[in-house]
């Protein structure tokens, strides 16, 4: 994803606009006299990297950047830094049980997921209910087939992962971890992935298996070698 900040410099009587993104300096829409940038600019292979204001026309002088952005500290990397991988290794402390993510779903999800996990699409996307004529993991024979927690994700420490980051909706990173295992044990149940009675924390929730688990393979590709 490329993310683009503008700024609009006047030079004499012509007016030139500098398009930077996080990779690569490149023009943006010139026509006649609207641009009199730099060849260096607008090489499309400059690394945002090795971006000198000073050769951009209008620009804050050599070795200077825009100000724009400030230094990640240590503390705001730790509350961002809270991924769970698929062993489950960096689970935190905590446990829910079915009973009560019922009850926490129904107050912070229900909303927009709907009183049974079925979505309201496009917007918010089907997350229970195991149609029998997707069981079987049929989906490269049929892409409308409905794709649910319990037919097609393959680890159940995702579903931690991905609701204590991103939901609610409206309010992510709200949860407590004794919430968000209560809603994981919930999901999981409700697709019959673990019993109802069960209780949920970071040893059960590593030992579970999702149904479909078998269909995927690791990811081994590595990014290529910087030349």
């Amino acid at each position: 994803m490329r993310y683009t900040f503008m700024r609009r410099v006047r030079r004499g009587g012509t007016v030139a606009t500098l398009c930077a993104t996080t990779f690569a300096l490149t023009g943006c829409g010139r026509t006649g006299t609207e641009s009199n940038l730099s060849q260096t600019a607008l090489d499309a292979s400059m690394r945002f990297a090795d971006y000198d204001g000073g050769t951009v026309p209008g620009g804050p002088g050599a070795g200077q950047g825009y100000a724009i952005g400030s230094t990640a500290t240590a503390e705001a990397i730790a509350t961002l830094n809270t991924d769970i991988g698929p062993g489950g290794a960096e689970l935190p402390s905590g446990s829910g049980t079915v009973a009560t993510g019922r009850a926490v779903y129904a107050a912070k999800c229900a909303l927009c997921h709907g009183a049974n996990g079925e979505g309201m699409a496009p917007a918010f996307p089907r997350l229970s209910g195991r149609d029998p004529n997707a069981e079987g993991f049929k989906f490269a024979s049929d892409p409308k087939l409905p794709h649910t927690i319990g037919n097609y994700w393959s680890h159940a420490t995702t579903l931690f992962d991905y609701i204590r980051r991103a939901m609610p909706h409206a309010t992510p990173g709200s949860l407590t971890n004794d919430e968000v295992y209560a809603l994981t044990a919930h999901l999981l149940a409700v697709d019959d992935v673990i019993p109802d009675d069960a209780t949920l924390d970071a040893t059960a929730l590593r030992a579970v298996k999702m149904p479909y688990a078998d269909r995927f393979v690791p990811d081994d590709r590595r990014p290529t070698a910087k030349k």
